[in-house]
């Protein structure tokens, strides 16, 4: 029997409480699962039915919420190869000042918000939306610019790399403000990836100036909507911990690898200061058997007394090599229902 969802579970686990039951939290599926899961298809160019296919999906797995942007406001840049990866250097359009004067800047209050509207048709009683943005900060200046450009500049020209940054900030917060408006919105991802394996992208300095500020904007933004802030981040950011809880002051954090800081190491370490979300290693979900995900699963359910600050899920999201079983078996340390 399928459970009910109930977004106050999402809430308790935010404010580092106990939920009514193991909590679920992912950032994002993928579209075979979503299918599987929602038991239809997507009707391509009909945007009801992407709504209306990915929250059933999210709420017959077991979540309490489903997640999505809030509009198509982002920041375009030059063409990318059609690849799995792709180089941080590839598609950068502003190398100069001329260049960022006349890159065509996106107002976010012109775009189209609707949709956190309209998806309340399909959302069942106790979910929510938790909406996520066009990639963060340093994410699309690193875009726009390309990352070996960004180390040279702000060295040679600081100036110029400090109002891209603005540029690019200023207006993730007026997407967040717009969208931290909304009624069926519950609580905001910032999503923009930080780190390396063994350090951070930038170094603490820079990030602490450039980048952190605009952060610190958009949790006060969300906060003063009375909701709670997720940071989504990928990477070592061991040097920046007290940064993300004591200064942005994020309510949670995900993302999270075995070769950099194991979950269990990260709840036993932070879980008193900011809910941990996810971080079942995503490679150990595709390469273990289905018996060895459940017993950890089942372990980190138990390590953090039925999930008390935690929601389980993947370190980083389920793209389409998961393999189904895998997944299934992972959510099911937290739903015990039976998926065939």
């Amino acid at each position: 029997m399928k459970r009910e969802p109930c977004f106050d579970n999402i809430i308790k686990v935010l404010k580092r409480e106990n939920p009514s039951r193991p909590t679920l939290f992912e950032f994002f599926l993928n579209k075979n699962l979503y299918e599987l899961l929602a038991e239809t298809s997507f009707k391509y160019g009909d945007n009801s039915s992407e709504f209306e296919v990915t929250i059933k999906a999210f709420a017959n797995a077991g979540y309490d919420y489903v997640t999505m942007r809030g509009s198509d406001f982002g920041f375009p840049i030059g063409a990318h190869e059609s690849k799995k990866t792709t180089s941080a250097n590839e598609g950068a359009i502003i190398n100069s000042r001329e260049d960022f004067e006349l890159y065509n800047w996106q107002n976010p209050d012109l775009l189209d918000y609707s949709r956190l509207d309209k998806c309340k048709e399909f959302l069942p009683d106790g979910m929510k939306v938790i909406v996520w943005g066009p990639g963060g900060v340093l994410e699309n200046v690193t875009s726009l610019t390309g990352y070996d450009n960004l180390c040279y500049m702000l060295i040679e020209d600081p100036a110029l790399a400090k109002d891209i940054f603005d540029a690019v900030g200023s207006r993730l917060l007026r997407y967040y403000e717009i969208c931290s408006s909304f009624p069926s919105v519950g609580a905001l991802i910032s999503n923009d990836d930080w780190g390396f394996q063994s350090q951070t992208l930038l170094s603490p300095t820079d990030l602490r100036k450039y980048v952190f500020p605009h952060h610190k904007r958009i949790v006060e933004a969300i906060h003063k909507s009375g909701k709670p802030a997720i940071l989504h981040s990928c990477g070592n950011l061991v040097e920046v911990m007290n940064d993300i809880i004591d200064d942005m002051k994020y309510n949670g954090k995900h993302s999270y690898e075995d070769n950099i800081l194991p979950v269990e190491k990260a709840y036993q370490l932070y879980h008193e200061r900011i809910a941990i979300l996810g971080g079942i290693d995503l490679d150990f979900v595709c390469r273990e058997t289905p018996e060895a995900i459940r017993m950890r699963c089942a372990n980190m359910i138990k390590l953090t007394n039925g999930c008390t600050g935690y929601a389980l899920g993947t370190g980083n999201s389920v793209p389409d090599y998961v393999p189904f079983e895998n997944y299934f078996a992972m959510i099911e340390s937290a739903t015990k229902n039976n998926f065939n």
